[in-house]
């Protein structure tokens, strides 16, 4: 079954730090408070895949890079080890703001790009459906391979035996 990514009401009845995540978010009001910006939870922690120290990221779409910049400063500098910066990444400009807020890093990240369209909402679509076709061994070695060290692509390319970019295979399967 496909989850709707798109709205976090799925947190509240998710595990022990999805439902955290989920009370954090919502005091926050950050889904409200980015609403232009089309915002979507991705990572590990909306499949179900974190560890220990994994972080929020909030996918959003910008235009304009300066007044998204303006407006997450204006939201969140006051939160704990704000820091924002823009640089280009996958040949496109991003900007990211990251914080600390009841025990969550979150990452805001932003491109000129629909957020449906972004690799890390891609990413995290392709490994929630290898996720439920493989199951729960699956899933904790993938977690165990997390707290090796890997990263979540590269995690999921071993485990799939993947050759070449983890970011670029990935994306390439047909689930």
């Amino acid at each position: 079954m496909i989850r709707d990514f798109t709205n976090i009401e799925y947190l509240k009845y998710g595990n022990k730090e999805q439902q955290q995540a989920y009370i954090e978010l919502t005091k926050l009001s950050i889904f409200e408070d980015l609403q232009a910006y089309s915002p979507i939870l991705t990572g590990t922690i909306p499949i179900g895949i974190n560890i220990p120290g994994s972080d929020l990221d909030i996918i959003c779409e910008c235009s304009n890079h300066q007044k998204f910049a303006e407006t997450l400063t204006y939201l969140y500098s006051d939160k704990d080890k704000f820091e924002i910066r823009t640089n280009t990444r996958a040949n496109l400009l991003s900007t990211i703001a990251s914080f600390q807020v009841g025990g969550f890093e979150i990452e805001v990240f932003g491109q000129n790009c629909p957020t449906k369209k972004q690799n890390a909402y891609r990413h995290m679509l392709v490994e929630h459906k290898i996720l439920n076709l493989k199951g729960g061994t699956f899933r904790r070695e993938i977690i165990r391979l997390k707290q090796e060290g890997f990263k979540t692509e590269p995690a999921f390319a071993k485990l799939l035996a993947l050759a070449g970019d983890p970011y670029v295979e990935l994306l390439k399967l047909k689930v």
